[in-house]
């Protein structure tokens, strides 16, 4: 996406992870966008007006009521001029004035005036980031529809590593990409109802041990925050998890086991528009399951399994028209061959293949590498990219093949 003639305000909270956002104005402004910034005095700690002017090419808003300003009320006529508003860094204290509406300087002002895509990128201590009042804040602020970028692991200013550190000025400017790309779709799946498993299933062997596997549910979370992003009814079937959507979905749906994802996922089907499966299903489950603690014995035990129903199928079989249904292959070899087999075998329209074989994709991570295979014979072969773009180019691709059904 061309960001030629984009009009960009690049706000700047007083946390050291400021200077990067000098790199930020600097990929902007050589992508074509008109870019001017906003600070607040803390800001100015860390970097200078001279820096972000000259980078810029436009003077620095800091004073509210600066006889400097051009108009008087900056706040204003920066909401009207701009089209995007990205705070980098986004502290905790601006995050706490942006979600109660507390407008004490230029940004928080500007923020409170400004009725287009915000985009925040957090950065701050981790204490300070995983805090219940933080964590709220960022809550609400992306009920409102505000984008959140989520804060990085890694050194932070106190010496740590942790949770909390700002994402890399790159990483900033791609997202700046997508939301303009974004401005430009179809809009398909506002208003449709979508149904998303996710996660690992539970399968009791008695009341302390289980079968699981290693999926995270990120993957999924990452799913349900871009389908709610895009305005859809998000279901979300999930089971136990690290992770959750970091955005409000319509209805969320814990279970445990893969019998009860079943049951969950076959009773929402009929009301759906589509379903998006990228659950870890266990493929079986303890046929006896004990009530009771099974003890350690001398010579070994012999657990025996059972087929779970399969999910993918079901819904494929129950499929009606205009219905999208999406499936996961995780593969190990003969990836193509197993993932085009699965797309018939099960009626799905869409599989998502990843295999294991692949530097940077499956469980535990941050990012994943994917081949989109259509019902059509379209085969889109993705880079390793992180798991939130992947979630955006699986919407796309929902989103043309449900204009073709």
């Amino acid at each position: 996406m061309s960001l030629r003639g984009k009009r960009i305000i690049v706000g700047l909270g007083g946390g050291i992870a400021a200077y990067k956002t000098l790199s930020l104005v600097r990929l902007l402004v050589k992508a074509g966008a008109q870019v001017r910034c906003v600070c607040t005095p803390a800001a100015l700690q860390f970097v200078t007006p001279l820096s972000l002017s000259t980078l810029s090419g436009h003077a620095v808003y800091v004073d509210l009521f600066s006889p400097g300003n051009e108009t008087g009320t900056e706040h204003v006529s920066y909401a009207d001029w701009g089209e995007l508003l990205v705070v980098a860094p986004a502290t905790a204290d601006l995050l706490g004035k942006f979600a109660n509406g507390i407008a004490d300087n230029a940004l928080s002002t500007l923020f409170n005036a400004f009725d287009k895509p915000v985009l925040l990128a957090p950065a701050m201590n981790t204490r300070m980031y995983r805090h219940s009042a933080t964590q709220e804040n960022l809550r609400k602020l992306r009920d409102w529809g505000v984008e959140v970028m989520p804060a990085e692991t890694g050194g932070l200013a106190c010496g740590c590593d942790g949770e909390g550190r700002m994402a890399e000025p790159g990483q900033i400017f791609s997202r700046v990409e997508s939301l303009f790309a974004d401005s430009s779709r179809t809009g398909i799946l506002k208003g449709k109802k979508i149904l998303v498993t996710a996660g690992p299933t539970v399968e009791s062997i008695d009341p302390v041990r289980y079968i699981s596997n290693h999926s995270s549910g990120l993957m999924g979370c990452r799913i349900a925050d871009e389908l709610t992003r895009r305005g859809a009814e998000v279901h979300f079937v999930h089971g136990p998890m690290r992770f959750a959507p970091e955005r409000t979905v319509y209805e969320d749906i814990p279970v445990s086991s893969a019998g009860q994802m079943f049951t969950e996922s076959v009773s929402l089907w009929p009301d759906m528009d589509m379903a998006v499966l990228s659950a870890a299903v266990a493929d079986y489950t303890p046929a006896e399951p004990s009530p009771e603690k099974i003890k350690k014995q001398e010579d070994g035990m012999v657990l025996r399994l059972v087929k779970t129903k399969d999910i993918l199928q079901t819904l494929g079989q129950e499929k009606k028209k205009r219905q999208l249904l999406v499936g996961f292959a995780l593969e190990t070899r003969d990836e193509l061959e197993n993932a085009r087999e699965k797309l018939r075998r099960k009626n799905a329209d869409l599989i998502v293949l990843n295999s294991l074989r692949d530097q940077g994709a499956g469980f535990g991570c941050a990012t994943n590498k994917v081949t989109f295979l259509a019902k059509d014979g379209t085969v889109r072969p993705m880079e390793c990219k992180d798991k939130e773009a992947v979630a955006s180019d699986l919407a796309d691709c929902m989103e043309r093949s449900y204009a073709l059904l």
